[in-house]
């Protein structure tokens, strides 16, 4: 009985439930992983959640894309930061802080802390909306020798106006074609377009 119970509940549950269920977890890991190691388009995954769920009919769907993108968001940031002051009190660093500095370019870098002295912790929310902007300014909080919690306090507001910004980016590409892998297409290419824009103006300056 328990076994034909069990096959039952199965059977009725929605292909938009299993979907739920597999999507969010993936969502957050993939995020997680995407802010510690800055390779994986953490912003182009996010807009994709958007669109899948601005498709679904369950309520709250988009809700739980934004928490749980911003919560990993938040988290990585605060381990790779972690990670990262552990390097600097390190006589002989770490991979963690290597893979930091090699992702921040002097020029960048010296902009990075000049900004961050003259500006503080607002900073820290335009380097999460500024494509590769994230990790010079980091390594800038780093060697200004911030404690985490200070890094932290600011770095709460950068990850929830990073995840708004591309959920609404994946809203705009869901409401405009019916069916979801239509808006999943356009929303990869405008976050893969807005992440190309610095490079392009560096290239042109």
């Amino acid at each position: 009985m328990a076994v034909l119970a069990a096959a039952s509940t199965t059977s009725t549950l929605s292909p938009e439930s299993t979907q739920q269920a597999a999507g969010y977890p993936s969502l957050f890991l993939l995020v997680l992983i995407g802010a510690l190691v800055p390779v994986v388009p953490t912003g182009a995954l996010v807009s994709s959640a958007a669109v899948v769920a601005f498709h679904q009919t369950a309520p709250f769907s988009l809700a739980l894309v934004f928490a749980t993108a911003s919560l990993a968001a938040f988290l990585g940031d605060a381990a790779l930061y972690w990670l990262g002051r552990r390097g600097m009190r390190s006589r002989n660093g770490s991979r963690w802080l290597e893979a930091i500095r090699a992702r921040a370019p002097e020029e960048r870098l010296a902009q990075a802390r000049g900004k961050l002295a003259e500006h503080g912790v607002a900073v820290l929310v335009l380097s999460r909306l500024v494509p590769a902007g994230r990790i010079p300014v980091m390594l800038a909080c780093l060697m200004a020798e911030w404690p985490l919690r200070r890094f932290a306090r600011g770095n709460l507001p950068a990850c929830l106006a990073w995840a708004a910004t591309y959920q609404v980016i994946g809203v705009l590409g869901g409401s405009l074609f019916p069916e979801p892998w239509e808006g999943v297409v356009v929303a990869v290419a405008l976050t893969v377009l807005i992440s190309a824009i610095p490079g392009v103006v560096r290239r042109f300056r």
